[in-house]
């Protein structure tokens, strides 16, 4: 049985905006995947703290009005989804982030913004791992083919279905079904 059958972890932030050392976690979540099928799920709404910008709701959805209304403070949504993947972690259990090194470098950042261990702290002082990225394993795999990189195009060339774009939810799941069916389709 392949890695890919196994317990996998889908990441995914929505934030308001693009630069992953200034921008803020509005929402967030964990999908637990075993052989494609979904386990349990965990979902944070973040008030930021700072206005979301016109561009990132028209993104994401989520209005820094709504933010403000039912999401929980910044802080809080930062250390628990930093928790939850350090405890897989811990356990050898892959995370799968669709680029992940802008969720990861964005998560860091917020922790250091709120005073709060590191991913590395959590673990003991190890790397943040192991970390599957299908952006990474799609580009090293199919180098040559035409057209855009983006989750939505990449479901796409696999066949993933991915419900609502933009959806940390729904990317997470999509995410963690690529690098499945990117593992099949290149043993």
């Amino acid at each position: 049985m392949g890695w890919h059958r196994e317990l996998l972890i889908g990441f995914d932030l929505e934030t308001t905006g693009t630069d992953p050392r200034e921008a803020r976690i509005v929402t967030g979540a964990v999908i637990e995947l075993r052989a494609g099928e979904t386990l349990g799920r965990r979902e944070w709404l973040a008030d930021p703290g700072v206005p979301i910008p016109a561009d990132a709701v028209a993104v994401h959805g989520i209005s820094s009005e709504r933010a403000a209304a039912e999401g929980r403070p910044a802080d809080q949504v930062a250390d628990a989804i930093a928790g939850v993947l350090a405890a897989y972690w811990q356990t050898g259990v892959p995370v799968v982030a669709y680029n992940a090194s802008f969720d990861l470098s964005l998560l860091s950042a917020e922790l250091r913004r709120y005073g709060l261990p590191s991913l590395s702290d959590r673990l003991g002082g190890a790397d943040p791992g192991p970390v599957i990225d299908p952006y990474t394993i799609d580009r090293a795999v199919d180098r040559y083919r035409r057209g855009k990189r983006t989750l939505e195009a990449v479901c796409a060339e696999y066949g993933v279905r991915l419900d609502a774009a933009h959806d940390a939810t729904a990317d997470a799941l999509a995410a963690a079904r690529l690098a499945c069916a990117i593992a099949d389709r290149h043993p």
